[in-house]
């Protein structure tokens, strides 16, 4: 025959109980272990304040400083002299300088004005007379023969200097002058690529012959002309 268990002796029954209680239990221990507190005992203290203490306080000795009394006044002088003005002083008379019917005026003659001669540049473009370069005294448009005639001089007197053609510069060189009022030639000034082609510009402008001076209200004046002389390689 097989034995038989007890159901009573049966111990995995009502296990799910105990352990439901024994961690409701230890969950209790553990929440009141935390929420367990200590206070210090209480003791009476004395917080009265001693009014005397505090206001029984010790003040800096100060020292005064003493200020020096001010100067007394200087002493007027005992005597006092008064000095009396005799010198006379002459008035300045002011006479009238209203004239009478009675009077004679006396007639001022006429004053002449000397005419200063001012130094005075007018361009070429608009002076009244142009210069006249020499052969061009019966041209009727002298203006046009001097351009022309200037072209021709440069043509005439043109040469290329053989170190610019050697060194191969070549360019435009602006050459400013003036005819004066005798018909010289004047303050030649350059400006150019090459010193050398410079220097032929100005040789060639020192040839121009002397001209008629030019006129402005019939007057000689300074007469400023500038004009291109171009150098180019053949």
């Amino acid at each position: 025959m097989e034995p038989k268990k007890n159901p009573k002796a049966d111990l995995t029954k009502n296990s799910s109980l105990y352990f439901v209680i024994g961690l409701f239990v230890v969950m209790l221990f553990t929440f009141i272990a935390f929420e367990w507190k200590t206070y210090d005992e209480v003791n009476d203290y004395d917080i009265s304040m001693n009014v005397d203490d505090l206001l029984d306080e010790e003040v800096p000795m100060t020292e005064q400083i003493k200020t020096p009394p001010p100067p007394p006044p200087p002493a007027a002088p005992e005597i006092i002299e008064v000095v009396e003005d005799e010198e006379e002083v002459e008035e300045t008379v002011i006479e009238s300088t209203e004239t009478s019917q009675e009077e004679e005026i006396v007639e001022v003659e006429d004053v002449v004005v000397e005419e200063i001669e001012e130094d005075v540049d007018v361009p070429f473009a608009v002076i009244e007379d142009v210069p006249v370069f020499p052969g061009c005294e019966n041209e009727s448009d002298k203006r046009a023969c001097f351009n022309k005639m200037i072209q021709k001089h440069i043509g005439k007197n043109f040469r290329y200097p053989e170190i610019a053609q050697e060194m191969g510069v070549q360019g435009r060189v602006s050459v400013m002058f003036v005819i004066q009022k005798d018909g010289s030639i004047g303050n030649v000034r350059m400006r150019g690529p090459d010193k050398n082609l410079e220097k032929e510009a100005a040789r060639i402008i020192s040839k121009l012959p002397k001209m008629t001076p030019g006129k402005q209200r019939g007057r000689a004046v300074r007469v400023p002309f500038s004009i291109p002389i171009n150098f180019k390689l053949q």
